[in-house]
């Protein structure tokens, strides 16, 4: 099966978020946040695409989700830890480099 760019800009995109919860307080931190963070490491994250992201990452068990005043919050779960690690690996999110 061939991958399109698009789908490794998913999967890095995926892996930078799971990144950014892992070195946020508590393991949580709000969509806007996390676009930023995102934005700040070379992708282009619209709010639409923020959110399917998240909602993906939710179904995968990688993260939860609660929304505050139309504000998505993410938390990351174990298994989202575990990937961040790359003690795990789950299809469509990127794996870290070796020491990242």
């Amino acid at each position: 099966m061939k991958s399109s760019f698009a789908d490794y800009q998913d999967a890095d995109r995926r892996l930078v978020l799971l990144k950014a919860l892992e070195s946020a307080v508590q393991y949580r931190a709000n969509v806007y946040l996390l676009r930023r963070f995102a934005e700040s490491l070379g992708h282009v994250v619209g709010l639409d695409r923020a959110e399917q992201d998240l909602a993906w990452m939710a179904e995968q068990g990688l993260i939860s989700t609660v929304k505050t005043l139309d504000v998505t919050v993410a938390t990351l779960t174990e298994r989202g830890l575990d990937v961040a690690a790359g003690r795990a690996k789950v299809p469509g999110v990127q794996q870290p480099a070796p020491g990242g």
